[in-house]
């Protein structure tokens, strides 16, 4: 059985860009900067009851040398009851230029709080 994740979520506002995509899956596709991806993923995460394992943060997330908007995603386990969380990163993704590339702006968390399903040993 895989461990539960909890995300640690940057997105860079000194960036310049605008990224046009849905935000949810079968949505309309709206322009997003920087500030919108925040408010739209802060959006996503109240709405999916998800505070205790997504947390959004300002910062750098790379790629400063072009237009962005650009995201960062640090991946921990989501700690078991009575554990502090761990402050050791067990992966992470980068959606430097690549934002447009998503089906939806809920990509940035769907596809990196479940984990990986391990094949079965036979």
């Amino acid at each position: 059985m895989t461990r539960a994740r909890r995300l640690v979520v940057t997105v860079c506002s000194r960036e310049p860009g605008v990224v046009t995509l849905p935000v949810e899956r079968g949505g309309h596709a709206v322009q997003l900067n920087a500030a919108a991806i925040l408010k739209a993923l802060r959006a996503l995460v109240d709405a999916r009851g998800l505070a205790d394992r997504v947390r959004l943060c300002e910062g750098c997330a790379g790629g400063c040398r072009a237009d962005g908007p650009n995201v960062s995603v640090e991946i921990f386990p989501a700690p078991l009851p009575g554990e502090r969380p761990d402050h050791v990163a067990i992966g992470w993704k980068t959606y430097v230029y690549s934002l447009p590339s998503l089906t939806c702006l809920a990509t940035v968390i769907e596809e990196n709080l479940i984990p990986p399903r391990r094949e079965a040993r036979r």
